[in-house]
């Protein structure tokens, strides 16, 4: 199992736009399951719906935890993805 915290910067929050993109970026490993948790609620990376509920604001800082095959290229896939884009 891979985890990492990421601290959110982008003014907005994670709004819809790139947390669809967040979401297809997550889809690409299928046999992996990611989670993203903010507080004491975790959702599944793949649910639109879910990651949006959450409701990630400027300064959050959420964790990431991938499991499965891909645990690594996965972390790493939405670690770079965070860094480039909230």
């Amino acid at each position: 199992m891979k985890s990492f915290q990421y601290t959110i910067k982008d003014e907005v929050g994670l709004h819809a736009r790139p947390a669809s993109r967040l979401v297809m970026e997550a889809k690409r490993f299928a046999g992996t399951t990611i989670m993203l948790q903010n507080g004491d609620k975790s959702v599944n990376l793949t649910k639109i719906m879910a990651v949006l509920a959450l409701g990630v604001k400027c300064g959050d800082t959420v964790t990431i935890t991938a499991e499965g095959p891909d645990e690594d290229a996965a972390a790493e896939a939405v670690r770079t993805f965070l860094a480039e884009n909230l």
